[in-house]
């Protein structure tokens, strides 16, 4: 997928340097290392570069990395020169892959048509937008990523869209923390949406015709608003005259519904639902320790691959999260026991959520 994005981004960036454009093809690389390479592709490839062999995933995790960054650097150097002769001797004073001393003597980046998969970049494009649109909602109800919710609801936008989705069911899954994804096809009865015109676009395109267009714009029912979803936009006759509008002439809003939150970004909609019960509540708090006891690993310098054993003071609270999710937690922390006490003289007290203090003692075994 980043290769792909790659050969489109230099493609993108050779017609705008063409055409005159550096502020364009600048921002088209910023939003390249930001939002795919920096957020997306790094941050999901972390265990792949942590890992201690040196395998085959692992090469090639680094050299797609590096294959990224010295394209970038190359992209850049006609609007940043400096840094960009300085990003590329790093690069290449340790590899030796090109004979140029700098930057400014290399040739400037081909893209291959055949590394373009435009179906693969629309899948990771779903699947970032539903992942943010999702976290957006945790945060809005101050909800932990690690907290495990159970689902989230997608109205379905054409016949491809599912098949899409699926590709990167997993992925979301995991980046949310959330159990499954469930398709709608008739979300009239479910999402309740509002359409408004917008005035700032509606303005510079028609005119004095602008109140006529809003007005039957306010009229519109939820199936205009999901035609209008699906085709990008819809004509108004207008006296016997048929006006074009487009997505960005309105402002489309969703409605929550009890229970659930929902968000939208463009055509995209998603439903999350925020109910817990103790099962997802339990998980919540196994995670929760799993994190605070890497934190003691790493605060006691402890080696990746050390064996812990783990004690624990009994805590009304923690009860359901060690009956569900004992194995759990030693499988992630490495534990190779871990004994719950009516008393524990010396340990540490670990702050978990909701003012839980449990007290913990975590050596070698």
């Amino acid at each position: 997928w980043i290769i792909s994005k790659l050969n489109s981004l230099v493609k993108e960036v050779e017609a705008d340097f063409a055409a005159y454009e550096p502020t364009r093809a600048t921002r088209k690389v910023q939003a390249f290392v930001s939002d795919h390479l920096s957020n997306w592709y790094v941050r999901l490839c972390r265990r792949r570069f942590w890992k201690g062999e040196k395998n085959a995933d692992k090469i090639a995790a680094y050299q797609t990395l590096y294959d990224c960054m010295i394209t970038v650097a190359k992209l850049m150097a006609p609007v940043a020169p400096f840094f960009a002769d300085f990003l590329y001797r790093n690069l290449n004073n340790i590899t030796k892959q090109e004979p140029f001393e700098s930057v400014h003597l290399a040739d400037y980046p081909v893209y291959s048509e055949d590394l373009i998969d435009a179906n693969l970049e629309q899948r990771m494009d779903y699947a970032q937008r539903i992942s943010s649109l999702v976290l957006s909602l945790r945060k809005k109800e101050k909800i932990r990523v690690r907290q495990p919710l159970g689902k989230i609801l997608l109205p379905i936008l054409d016949e491809s869209f599912k098949t899409q989705v699926e590709g990167v069911k997993d992925l979301v899954l995991s980046e949310v923390n959330v159990k499954e994804i469930e398709y709608i096809t008739d979300t009239a009865g479910f999402v309740k949406k509002k359409i408004k015109p917008n005035f700032k676009t509606l303005g510079r395109k028609l005119g004095k015709q602008m109140k006529a267009v809003a007005a039957k714009i306010n009229a519109f029912d939820q199936d205009d608003i999901n035609n209008i979803e699906r085709n990008k936009g819809c004509e108004i006759d207008l006296d016997g005259q048929m006006v074009q509008l487009t997505l960005e002439d309105f402002l489309i809003t969703s409605e929550d519904i009890p229970g659930w939150q929902v968000a939208q970004d463009g055509e995209l909609t998603v439903a999350l639902d925020v109910h817990m019960n103790e099962t997802l509540v339990a998980e919540g708090m196994a995670r929760e320790l799993v994190n605070r006891i890497q934190n003691i690993r790493k605060d006691q310098d402890f080696n990746v691959t050390d064996r812990i054993n783990l004690t624990m003071k009994k805590h009304d609270k923690m009860a359901d999260a060690l009956r569900l999710y004992k194995d759990y937690i030693c499988n992630e922390v490495l534990a190779t026991s871990f004994d719950v006490v009516e008393d524990l003289e010396s340990g540490v007290d670990v702050q978990l959520v909701d003012d839980v203090v449990v007290k913990m003692k975590v050596f070698l075994s």
